[in-house]
């Protein structure tokens, strides 16, 4: 279920989908970084996955981030970085939320 969540936010195998929650996410996240998407964020993680189609396999599964996974090291590493806490609309809450069929924190 979680890849076909990430392919209907419009992160395919054949790129990102026009006018899709994915062109929102790279617009305003390439805003944020002056220009460019930045390696290991949110738009990036998500178009790798959507492509190999391995958003489950990592550990973002539609009901909660696995234990040991990618996903869980991710969330550590991004909570560590942010003082603990995981912030919202982060790499690793966008992918959870995208994973899951919302929105990914960001309209």
């Amino acid at each position: 279920m979680s890849d076909q969540n990430v392919h209907k936010a419009g992160f395919t195998s054949s790129g990102i989908a026009r006018d899709s929650l994915a062109s929102s996410i790279m617009s305003g996240e390439a805003r944020a970084f002056g220009g460019g998407v930045p390696s290991g964020g949110a738009t990036a993680t998500l178009q790798e996955m959507g492509a190999k189609g391995s958003t489950h396999s990592s550990g973002f599964t539609s009901s909660g981030i696995s234990g040991g996974s990618r996903a869980s090291q991710m969330m550590s590493s991004e909570a560590t970085s942010y003082g603990g806490g995981v912030p919202k609309g982060g790499t690793t809450s966008t992918i959870q939320s995208i994973s899951m069929g919302g929105k990914g924190g960001r309209h």
